[in-house]
């Protein structure tokens, strides 16, 4: 029997607001494409049910959603488990791999699943929609032709620091834009790091909120970013989604 499709589904940066429709964010062909599936590899179950109840009111599901089978995929999921999330594919169906937020299997632990369908033959198709990443790239101001990812930095303070210092130096010899994010209440930590550590004409980038109604992005210099927290305008990115950029 043929497999099915690996199908990466993009995911909302955020909850729906009345402002910021579904469509604003999700094309039209990635609604219909996940309304038509019976299969899901997730995060988290519960939301991802949620979302396709957003879905639903724009395009009819294939089942009703108590029907849907939703598998999760996480951090706490093991390697010999992975198998397992293949299964339905294994027996022609196609099946949707989706994030908690943004697109699948960058940043997100989907990309061991998508490995392991290619070594198994599997075609994977990505759809197009909302990377927070790509996004602050491009609204950044900042190198967008040499950039790369970081994860999440060290949350020891020394370690954090240094790490800061190797990505300037990195970002400095190589005009390479360097990105990264953090847990979202500790976003107040990281750019008083930053100003600690960076140099005062390092340009740097916070993105917050993308694609949301509270959505902001503001490129300043480290001199300036110090100026403002000396003033106690701290940015209000407390416990949101955050994308930290710097170019040296």
């Amino acid at each position: 029997m043929q497999t099915g499709t690996l199908y990466l589904l993009p995911n909302t940066l955020g909850s729906a607001h009345p402002e910021r429709p579904l469509f604003d964010v999700i094309p039209v062909v990635v609604q219909q494409t996940t309304a038509n599936l019976a299969y899901f590899v997730a995060e988290n179950a519960k939301t991802t049910r949620a979302y396709l109840k957003l879905v639903q009111n724009n395009f009819p599901l294939t089942l009703p959603l108590q029907e849907i089978a939703i598998s999760e995929l996480n951090v706490n999921t093991k390697a010999s488990e992975l198998p397992d999330l293949l299964a339905p594919l294994f027996e022609g169906h196609d099946v949707g791999l989706i994030s908690e937020a943004g697109v699948p299997a960058v940043a997100d632990p989907g990309a061991n699943l998508v490995r392991m369908a290619h070594q198994h033959g599997i075609q994977v198709r990505p759809l197009v929609g909302p990377s927070s990443l790509l996004l602050a790239v491009m609204a950044s101001g900042l190198n967008g032709q040499s950039f790369a990812f970081n994860g999440y930095l060290p949350t020891d303070a020394s370690l954090r620091s240094k790490r800061l210092q190797e990505l300037e130096q990195r970002s400095r010899k190589d005009k390479q834009t360097q990105l990264f994010i953090e847990t979202p209440y500790r976003n107040a930590a990281l750019l008083e790091a930053l100003c600690q550590s960076c140099a005062a004409n390092t340009e740097l980038c916070i993105a917050t909120d993308l694609t949301l109604a509270s959505e902001s992005i503001q490129s300043k210099t480290i001199a300036q970013w110090k100026a403002l927290l000396a003033q106690g305008k701290m940015p209000d990115f407390n416990k949101k989604p955050t994308v930290f950029l710097f170019l040296a």
